[in-house]
C-alpha cells in the first residue's frame, strides 16, 4: 500500500514518519520547497535500520510519484500563530488546498483524502468539490484530535491513564466543537460522577481551546505530535481495513438533522474510507451546540465561496 503526505512540514513529517515506522504503509512525501522533503524523508530512511521497519519512504517536489497512492494525506498551509482563530486561515490556506487537490487528482484520482489543513472543515469541503469524489472518499482529521484531547484532560484531572478514557467529540473543529460529557466514561465509570460540573466545563472549555494553548506556548508553531498521531490512526483503519470506528468530518446528509455541511461525527473507516456515519443519542443542549457548530462551518464555507468568487 502506498500513502502520499503533502506538505513536509511539523504536522506532514511526523505523520510521515508515524507512517513508515508502524510499516502501514510505503510513504511519498511531497513538498513544494526545494530539498525539504527529500531531505527528511531520506532522514527517515536512514533511520529504518535502526527502528526496524521495512516500508520505503521517499520525498520530492512534483506529484508523479504520488501516482498509485492508496491514500493521501494534506498538511499543507500556513500555522496558526498566537491570537490567531483556525478560521482566520481560510483565504491563504483555501487557495493552497485548491492547487493541491487538483495536482493530486490528476496524478492519483482514485485516491482516499484525509485533510488535515485548517480551517479543517471547510479545506474538506473544498477537497470534495474540487476533486469530484463521492462522500465516503473525502474526510478530514479533526474528531480523533480533539477526542484525544479531550480523553488526555480527564485523565490529567483524575490522575489515571487516559487510555481508560472513552470519550468523543464532535461538531466542526473549532472554538464550536462539542465534547460530549454526558457518554464519557474512565473504566466503565461515567465522569459526570468522577468529576463536578463547573470542572467538568473548564475541561471542556480547555479541549476546545487545545490549540490555541500549544500555539500560545509554542510561539512560533501549531500542535503536531498529536495531529500526526490522529491522522496515522485514520489511515491505519483505512489501509489494513480495520473498522475502526472514530470521529472524522464528512459530508453529512441528513444524518444528525444536518444537510450538505462537514463536521465531525463518529464513522466507521475502512478499505472503502467512510463504510458508516453513526448517529448516537445525545442530550438536548449537545444537539443545540451540534446544530450551532454546524451553522458556524456553513458560515465559514460561504465566506470562502465569497473570497474565491
Amino acid at each position: 500500500m502506498k500513502v502520499t503526505v503533502v506538505g513536509a512540514g511539523y504536522v506532514g513529517a511526523t505523520t510521515a514518519q508515524r507512517i513508515a515506522e508502524r510499516s502501514i504503509a510505503d510513504v511519498y512525501l511531497v513538498d513544494i520547497v526545494e530539498g525539504l522533503a527529500a531531505g527528511k524523508a531520506l532522514d527517515m530512511a536512514q533511520a529504518a535500520p535502526l527502528v526496524g521497519h521495512s516500508s520505503t519512504i521517499t520525498g520530492g517536489t512534483e506529484y508523479e510519484p504520488a501516482e498509485g497512492s492508496d491514500v493521501v494525506v494534506i498538511t499543507a498551509g500556513i500555522a496558526r500563530k498566537p491570537g490567531m482563530s483556525r478560521d482566520d486561515l481560510l483565504a491563504t490556506n483555501g487557495k493552497i488546498v485548491t492547487g493541491i487537490v487538483e495536482e493530486i487528482t490528476r496524478v492519483a484520482p482514485d485516491a482516499i483524502l484525509i485533510m488535515v489543513t485548517n480551517p479543517l472543515d471547510v479545506t474538506t469541503h473544498i477537497a470534495m468539490q474540487v476533486s469530484g469524489q463521492p462522500r465516503e472518499r473525502v474526510m478530514g482529521m479533526a474528531g480523533a484530535l480533539d477526542t484525544a484531547r479531550f480523553r488526555c484532560f480527564i485523565g490529567m484531572e483524575l490522575d489515571c491513564s487516559a487510555a481508560d478514557v472513552q470519550a468523543m467529540v464532535l461538531g466542526g473543529h473549532g472554538d464550536s466543537m462539542v465534547p460530549l460529557a454526558s457518554s464519557a466514561t474512565v473504566g466503565g465509570v461515567p465522569i459526570t460522577q468522577l468529576i463536578q460540573p463547573e470542572r467538568l466545563q473548564e475541561i471542556i472549555q480547555r479541549t476546545r481551546d487545545g490549540g490555541a494553548e500549544i500555539v500560545g506556548l509554542l510561539k512560533t508553531a501549531s500542535a503536531f505530535y498529536a495531529p500526526s498521531a490522529g491522522v496515522t490512526e485514520m489511515v491505519a483503519s483505512v489501509v489494513r481495513d480495520e473498522g475502526r470506528v472514530m470521529p472524522a468530518s464528512v459530508l453529512l446528509q441528513g444524518e444528525y438533522g444536518i444537510d450538505d455541511t462537514f463536521l465531525g461525527v463518529p464513522v466507521k473507516l475502512g478499505a472503502g474510507g467512510v463504510e458508516q456515519i453513526i448517529e448516537v443519542e445525545l442530550s438536548n443542549d449537545e444537539m443545540t451546540a451540534l446544530q450551532a457548530s454546524a451553522e458556524h462551518v456553513r458560515e465559514t464555507v460561504a465566506a470562502w465561496e465569497q473570497l474565491s468568487a
